[in-house]
């Protein structure tokens, strides 16, 4: 886990974890409204990136909810693209997820 922090409070958390050997997982993002725009995603992102290149996977994939078009571009900026995968949020619900992927070097 990684966690933003301004003026001592946290204002971002994101997480990493590695389902298997070859792909990690971007986890649990979130940066709080009042501090969205100003660099705290990118650095969370960017952090999460450099741990799964430093643990050596070959891919890193997150899930994003359809229609938040701002993680999406966060995620775009980073190089993370859309795989064409889809599955609802939670079970037996409308809310629907997309998978993005970045390849690692």
């Amino acid at each position: 886990m990684f966690a933003a922090e301004l003026d001592g409070r946290i204002v971002g958390i994101a997480g990493g974890y590695a389902p298997d050997e070859a792909t990690a997982e971007l986890i649990s993002m979130w940066v709080a409204p009042s501090v969205r725009g100003r660099g705290a995603g990118d650095r969370l992102v960017g952090s999460v990136i450099a741990w799964a290149e430093d643990e050596r996977h070959a891919t890193l994939r997150l899930w994003v909810t359809d229609g938040n078009h701002r993680a999406e571009r966060l995620y775009a900026r980073h190089g993370f693209q859309r795989t064409g995968t889809v599955k609802p949020v939670h079970s037996g619900e409308d809310r629907m997820e997309f998978e993005m992927v970045r390849k690692l070097t």
